[in-house]
């Protein structure tokens, strides 16, 4: 009797971990994954290509979640850049199409790497205010957040029941209210009905990878390669080390930003616009919930690395059923899924009196969608807040 207790303990010891590690990489798939379909869409990628770079991103970060958890025996999840699709999702479409945006995908990624080997580099990001950078995001996320209710008001019978199936799980369990949310997005689009005629056949539904040749623009490079690089250093990696370092680990940075620039640079040409660290569904990992004893909680991030690979082989199927339903919807859904990250990014941005000025002149010029030369309105949002902000630092 005693020996079976013993193997019974044991047994639980790699099943809660295991068990955490793959409702943390269904909760990450399905809370953001419409972000990352709408971000590529509005950089001008074709259905195919969506869908490759959705199956990028899974195959990198599931694969060097693996890698970096095994390496460093600590829970070290990987995602995508949910807050650098909502940019992407924000901006123009570059002159010359999705291969100019793979062009920035790839110097975003040579940044990180950069950022991770040189520190004068990285000491210089980090020296931008980071109510600055909050406000950036928030100016990002505005028109995404607002999609929702714009649903509501054009297509009531379809996008109402999402709206109100997520409002209700926030109020029962918060983590699923964006799986729940989906779940219901996919009925009323098949009770539509005009969707699922519109959806390809079986053989068209098999993941594989679209390779994109990129072309380099220096317009494209400011802004969109500089500021996606802004925004997953300061919305992804710096958080996703706060909730290891919380949690009581303390790997080395440089090191993870390599690798995770690394295999940005791997998947770009695929679609893959950036692999960074996990914030959210890092605490899934590394916290007490997934093992008592923090030794163990390396199994969970493992487990979501590979849930992640196979989740990725439906990714294709995601993205025709995404691209099947009116866009409008899609945004809608996209939209709740970031609502929290821009109360999270607005709440943050606004905390030091002294500095509310420069960051709303930061937020308005984001969110206003303002293009000059060229360049997308998050560069000139962070130029207009910093200048500002430098104008009242010497007064």
């Amino acid at each position: 009797m005693a020996q079976a207790g013993e193997i019974g303990g044991a047994a639980k010891e790699w099943v809660r971990p295991v068990t955490a590690g793959l409702m943390a990489a269904v909760v990450g798939f399905a809370s953001s994954f419409t972000v990352v379909l709408e971000g590529l869409r509005a950089m001008g990628a074709t259905p195919l290509e969506a869908a490759s770079g959705l199956l990028a991103l899974c195959l990198g970060m599931g694969l060097l979640g693996v890698i970096l958890s095994l390496w460093q025996r600590m829970p070290i999840s990987i995602a995508w850049a949910t807050p650098g699709a909502a940019l992407l999702a924000s901006t123009a479409a570059p002159e010359g199409g999705f291969a100019v945006a793979v062009g920035a995908f790839l110097v975003a990624g040579g940044l990180v790497v950069i950022a991770g080997l040189a520190k004068p580099f990285g000491r210089l990001v980090a020296a931008i205010p980071p109510s600055l950078a909050g406000g950036m995001l928030a100016g990002v996320l505005l028109s995404l957040c607002l999609a929702p209710f714009k649903a509501v008001g054009a297509l009531p019978l379809l996008a109402l029941p999402i709206v109100l199936a997520w409002a209700l799980m926030i109020r029962l369990n918060r983590l699923w209210a964006m799986p729940v949310a989906l779940a219901v997005t996919i009925a009323m689009v098949m009770i539509d009905g005009s969707a699922a005629a519109n959806l390809p056949a079986g053989a068209d539904l098999m993941p594989h990878l679209v390779l994109t040749a990129p072309v380099f623009d220096l317009k494209a490079i400011i802004g969109i390669g500089l500021p996606l690089f802004l925004v997953t250093m300061a919305s992804q990696n710096v958080p996703g080390l706060a909730v290891l370092q919380s949690n009581g680990y303390r790997p080395e940075p440089g090191p993870l930003f390599v690798s995770t620039g690394a295999m940005s640079l791997v998947t770009a040409p695929f679609g893959g616009f950036a692999v960074n660290l996990a914030a959210i569904t890092a605490a899934m990992c590394a916290g007490p919930d997934a093992a008592a004893d923090p030794g163990r909680r390396w199994l969970a991030a493992v487990a979501a690395g590979l849930a992640y690979i196979v989740i990725g082989m439906v990714a294709t199927l995601a993205a025709a059923v995404a691209a099947a339903a009116p866009p409008i919807l899609i945004q809608a859904v996209a939209g709740l899924a970031l609502i929290g990250a821009f109360a999270g990014a607005l709440g943050n941005a606004l905390a030091n009196p002294a500095e509310r000025e420069a960051v709303l002149i930061t937020f308005l010029v984001t969110a206003s969608g303002l293009s000059f030369g060229g360049i997308g309105a998050a560069f000139w949002g962070l130029l207009a807040g910093g200048a500002f902000w430098l104008l009242q630092r010497r007064n």
